[in-house]
């Protein structure tokens, strides 16, 4: 018999818990003078490696205008670089720099010492629930289209 999908209410729960944890991650690149999307975009590059823009902008779901914007901003700071594509002249191919890769280590290892000093105040039990609902919570978490 397969598993109930959680009622309303569960689910309301499950978004308002995952929401109200991201907000408080992401002032750890609010930090580094980073807008959540120039953080997301850039940590998709360090995590990708070079892609084009394209791919980039349909990856972080934002239009080609404002990934452009944000785009032209790390380049400005330093933290990544565009240029042409060497298989395909007309399309441009976006990565970040070593300054950029150094920049969302910091970010990773402050998101990561944030959660780390939440969970060594939750008890046990609730953290052992935590480590068993990894898989269900990254499998949540992968994308797909949702069409």
């Amino acid at each position: 018999m397969p598993t109930p999908v959680l009622d309303q209410e569960g689910v309301i729960r499950l978004r308002d818990a995952v929401q109200r944890i991201g907000r408080r991650l992401r002032t750890s690149s609010a930090d580094e003078g980073l807008t959540a999307t120039q953080s997301s975009v850039l940590a998709t590059m360090v995590r990708q490696g070079p892609m084009r823009a394209g791919d980039l902008a349909e990856a972080e779901a934002v239009n080609p205008t404002m990934l452009s914007r944000v785009l032209a901003h790390l380049e400005e700071e330093g933290l990544a670089e565009r240029g042409p594509d060497p298989e395909d002249g007309r399309c441009t191919l976006v990565g970040a720099t070593d300054a950029g890769r150094r920049l969302i280590g910091r970010v990773r290892t402050r998101r990561a010492a944030l959660l780390l000093a939440r969970l060594e105040q939750m008890p046990g039990d609730k953290v052992a629930a935590l480590r068993a609902a990894l898989p269900a919570l990254e499998e949540l978490a992968r994308e797909e289209d949702p069409r």
